[in-house]
């Protein structure tokens, strides 16, 4: 109940915010399109600290599984490149990339190559996705079944589970001996 209330307190909050396309924050009023650029330089960032991750990994050690009931390097970036785009295409509208594959599937997206390829092609994907938001939809609500969201929220669960899946391959990096990437959160 209480994680209901939460989610449903922050759903109203950001549907008024994007409904009155501003916010008042010290004084000065925050646009929808100051917000849009803010998640812009956010997933440009993101993008930017997950290929510092491929590139740290060495490629000979993409298909490396801390245990064998996990998903291999490739597989996590594959997952998250493919969570970037069916999340953010729920968030904007597009069409998906990669439309009826499961890239941790395909043995022929496991190399290094071709990881840093989809991976890339997902946030590109993402970016441009927000580039082309319309602001004054943000709280229209899109998907199937029950997951029936504000598009602003699914951006932001986009944004999580990159940084989710990312996050995970921490522990493979260290597990190599290699010190992961630095954290960035600006």
């Amino acid at each position: 109940m209480k994680r209901f209330l939460s989610f449903t307190l922050t759903t109203m909050m950001f549907i008024s915010l994007f409904l009155c396309h501003s916010l008042k924050v010290n004084g000065q009023a925050i646009t929808g399109e100051e917000l849009k650029a803010q998640y812009i330089k956010d997933w440009e960032r993101a993008k930017s600290y997950t290929l510092d991750y491929l590139n740290t990994m060495p490629a000979e050690k993409y298909s490396f599984k801390p245990v064998d009931s996990i998903r291999s390097f490739a597989q996590q970036m594959l997952h998250l490149a493919q969570g970037n785009v069916n999340l953010m295409s729920n968030g904007t509208g597009q069409e998906r990339l990669f439309a009826g594959r499961t890239l941790e599937a395909s043995a022929g997206a496991q190399t290094k190559d071709s990881v840093v390829y989809y991976v890339t092609q997902s946030y590109d994907f993402a970016i441009d996705g927000v580039k082309s938001l319309d602001v004054a939809k943000l709280a229209e609500i899109t998907g199937k079944g029950n997951n029936k969201l504000p598009r602003y929220v699914w951006v932001m669960k986009a944004f999580e589970h990159q940084a989710h899946h990312r996050g995970q391959c921490t522990i493979y990096i260290r597990l190599q001996g290699i010190r992961p990437p630095n954290e960035r959160l600006f």
